[in-house]
């Protein structure tokens, strides 16, 4: 059975800092993009970042480029999301994705995690 089970959300004022992870079971982790969506209330999942299989690739929303960083580590099973200088407006509930490519399209991902919720104050 596939996995993906997020975690590390919380509430943070602005210009903090969290680090969510992904943790994957039940897949072979090593040969899929590893990818975070967000989702605030009112609004459609957004794309945030993704990493390659190999990590040589990351990609990132204009609106976290510069202050959030995806990693992975294969050995482990698990795909990271270091978020600083957090802005209100990141506030939503972030899930992690697993797909066989990068891709910034939600529908390019086959498998997905739960969500962690994420709440930034002003």
């Amino acid at each position: 059975q596939v996995r993906l089970v997020d975690s590390g959300g919380g509430s943070v004022q602005g210009g903090g800092s969290l680090r969510l992870s992904c943790a994957g079971s039940g897949l072979t982790f090593g040969v899929l993009a590893m990818a975070w969506f967000r989702q605030a209330p009112g609004k459609e999942r957004e794309f945030v970042a993704v990493i390659s299989r190999s990590s040589d690739s990351t990609y990132y929303a204009d609106s976290v480029q510069g202050r959030f960083t995806i990693s992975r580590d294969n050995d482990k099973k698990m795909v990271y999301l270091q978020m600083n200088s957090l802005k209100p407006e990141d506030t939503a509930v972030y899930f992690c994705a697993a797909g066989s490519g990068v891709a910034a399209n939600e529908e390019r991902y086959d498998y997905w995690g739960l969500g962690t919720q994420v709440t930034v104050s002003s």
